[in-house]
C-alpha cells in the first residue's frame, strides 16, 4: 500500500513538472486581453441598439403608430425626446468607444482596474436612461391621451365600436392599456439588458477581481 502510494506521489510530481507556470506577466495579458474583447462587445452591442430600431421604421405598422401621435398631438414632444435621446445615445456609444481604446492599451494592473471600474459604471448608467427614457416615452403618451378632448378620433378604424363609450372610460380604458404596456415593456427591455450587458459586466468583474489577487 505504501509503495502504491509513493508511485501516486511521483506520478503527481512528474505531471506537475509538465505543467506549464504562467508569469504574473503572462496572467495580467491575459485578463487585459479578456477584458478589451469584453468593451468591444459592449461597443458592438450599444451601436447594433442604437441602428436596428431604426429599421422599423420603414414598416406601415409603425408609420401608422406615428400617425396615431399626431392625432393624440405629443408628436412634437417624442420628436423631442427622440433628439434628446439619440443624442444621449451616440454620447454613451462614444464613451464606449473611448473605453475600448483605453483599456485596449497594455497597462499595468491598476490602471487596467481603474479602466474596468470606469467601463462598469459607464454601462450601469446607460442601462439606467435607456430604462428611463422608456418610462418617460410612456408618460408622454398618457399625459397626450389624458388631455385630448376627442380620443376616440385618433383611433377611427374603431369608431363604431366607440360610439357608445364615453369620453372618460374610453382615456381611463387607454390610460391603462398604454400604462401595463410600459411596465411590461420596461421589465422585458430590463430583462434583455440584464441577459446582455450584465453577462458582460459580470465578466468585467471576475478580471478586476483577478487583478485584485494578483496585486495581492
Amino acid at each position: 500500500m505504501t509503495d502504491e502510494l509513493e508511485l501516486l506521489k511521483k506520478d503527481w510530481q512528474n505531471k506537475e513538472l509538465n505543467v506549464p507556470k504562467l508569469s504574473y506577466e503572462d496572467i495580467h495579458k491575459m485578463i487585459w486581453k479578456k477584458s478589451s474583447s469584453i468593451v468591444k462587445w459592449i461597443l458592438i452591442i450599444s451601436i447594433l441598439e442604437f441602428s436596428v430600431p431604426h429599421l422599423l421604421y420603414l414598416s406601415p405598422s409603425m408609420r401608422e403608430g406615428m400617425e396615431v401621435y399626431e392625432k393624440i398631438g405629443i408628436s412634437q414632444y417624442l420628436f423631442g425626446l427622440s433628439v434628446f435621446v439619440y443624442a444621449v445615445a451616440l454620447y454613451f456609444i462614444f464613451q464606449f468607444y473611448k473605453r475600448f481604446k483605453e483599456i485596449s492599451v497594455l497597462d499595468n494592473s491598476k490602471n487596467l482596474m481603474r479602466k474596468i471600474i470606469k467601463t462598469r459604471k459607464t454601462v450601469k448608467h446607460y442601462v439606467i436612461f435607456s430604462l428611463s427614457m422608456i418610462m418617460v416615452t410612456i408618460i408622454i403618451m398618457v399625459v397626450g391621451v389624458y388631455l385630448n378632448d376627442n380620443i376616440a378620433l385618433a383611433f377611427p378604424e374603431f369608431k363604431e365600436g366607440l360610439v357608445h363609450v364615453s369620453q372618460e372610460k374610453l382615456k381611463i380604458t387607454i390610460m391603462l392599456a398604454i400604462g401595463i404596456f410600459g411596465v411590461i415593456l420596461t421589465l422585458v427591455m430590463g430583462g434583455v439588458y440584464f441577459l446582455l450587458y450584465g453577462l458582460l459586466l459580470r465578466r468585467l468583474k471576475k478580471n478586476y477581481t483577478e487583478l485584485r489577487q494578483l496585486e495581492i
